[in-house]
């Protein structure tokens, strides 16, 4: 299919307008592949919170992509040298970064394909891509990967200060409404520049950085895990849990083609094929919503039952502390169950289960957000830095969780 216009723009409620850089990009756009990310939302179920993060995976790529070419015109104003094919693989790389979410994002990132990261998966998509495309995309795998020699090209998509944590902080913030989490971008791609072919920050964007680092920590605790967020993508995971053992112990449940082929088998990375990536690629939230709708219905209590609380937002009971919960509370609270609901002692652990969350702020461990002085003379931002030096803000803060049904509370009164 011809376009004769491929140069497009899209208008974004963030940054205004975003252009297609050449045809190439907008041929990627175009793939059914990427299309497909139309239909994955950004922050899972973060929706049932802010009623306003109905916002896709296809809004950020783009938008990932928008800070990228400012990247690149920053960078080369300042002597960086980048030919156009590197440029190009740049826009490739940042763009389909993600292609290999699946259906709701992280919420259901180990339910479908068991222990696989979408990294891999976006790898696989990336490779198909580059046969589809004649090899048009290897220099994007290479620096995806960090084969290439050019070390910071890697930085720019994937390291504590890329376009990709650029993009999803300040898109997160403006459709959640969390005005925490939104961060001054244009600063900080303003003062990027490459020393020793490692990417570093001017000295003074030192406070923006701050700013950055702060505005992701607290988007960690009040967005991606607030406590009604978590327990709706943990009952989530265990519809899928239960949906696959109703399958495998041979019962059969309503749900669109490409869902009941990963529920009926085990596929693991060394199983993807051509055939198994299509059908991948046919999986997005609508298949995850409409199976639900379905399944409220079953005869089985636990599939019904967790179906039906999601869809009418009537959730499990969450309570998040800075201590572990002891297992004694949690056994006292099965048996009462058993009482109340028809199952077995093993199946409350669909409805009463614990567990931990963890975060930081800023890793230390890894590679280190980089500080230019006026000297030339590079640092890590910690030492550079008067807020960030203190162990407090790069110490993992971890809190416990335990989740029952409200039935249990209201019986207790």
């Amino acid at each position: 299919m011809s376009h004769t216009n491929k140069l497009k723009i899209f208008n974004d409620p963030i940054y205004g307008f975003i252009t297609i850089p050449n045809e190439f990009i907008f041929d990627l756009v175009q793939h059914p592949y990427f299309q497909r990310l139309r239909r994955v939302s950004q922050m899972g179920l973060s929706y049932l919170v802010y009623p306003g993060a109905h916002h896709t995976r296809f809004h950020h790529a783009l938008g990932a992509m928008h800070l990228m070419q400012k990247a690149v015109e920053v960078l080369r104003f300042k002597g960086v040298a980048l030919s156009k094919d590197e440029e190009t693989a740049l826009y490739c790389a940042i763009l389909l970064h993600d292609i290999g979410h699946g259906p709701f994002s992280h919420a259901l990132e180990q339910s479908i394909v068991e222990n696989l990261h979408h990294e891999a998966l976006s790898l696989l998509f990336m490779n198909r891509l580059n046969v589809e495309f004649e090899g048009k995309l290897s220099l994007a795998i290479q620096i995806f990967k960090g084969d290439y020699h050019r070390k910071f090209m890697l930085q720019l998509i994937s390291s504590q200060l890329d376009m990709d944590r650029m993009d999803y902080l300040k898109r997160d913030s403006f459709y959640s409404g969390v005005a925490e989490g939104n961060i001054n971008s244009d600063r900080l791609i303003q003062m990027l520049n490459v020393v020793n072919d490692e990417l570093v920050l001017e000295e003074k964007a030192i406070y923006s950085i701050e700013k950055f680092l702060m505005a992701r920590r607290l988007m960690y605790w009040q967005a991606y895990l607030h406590k009604t967020s978590l327990v709706a993508e943990l009952m989530l995971i265990r519809v899928f849990k239960r949906a696959k053992e109703l399958l495998q112990k041979g019962t059969d449940l309503s749900c669109s083609k490409p869902l009941k082929f990963f529920l009926q088998n085990r596929i693991e990375y060394s199983d993807f094929n051509n055939d198994t990536l299509d059908q991948f690629a046919q999986l997005d939230d609508f298949d995850i919503i409409s199976a639900i709708k379905v399944w409220q219905h079953e005869s089985d209590f636990i599939l019904s039952s967790l179906s039906r609380m999601l869809l009418h937002r009537d959730l499990l009971k969450i309570k998040v502390s800075n201590d572990k919960f002891e297992k004694e509370s949690l056994t006292t609270l099965k048996q009462q169950l058993v009482s109340i609901y028809p199952i077995s002692l093993a199946e409350t652990d669909y409805f009463i289960f614990k567990g931990k969350i963890k975060t930081l702020g800023y890793n230390k461990a890894i590679e280190p957000i980089k500080i230019v002085k006026k000297d030339r003379k590079v640092e890590d931002v910690v030492v550079a830095s008067d807020q960030l030096n203190s162990k407090a803000f790069s110490k993992p803060v971890t809190k416990f969780y335990s989740c029952f049904p409200k039935v249990l509370t209201e019986s207790s009164k």
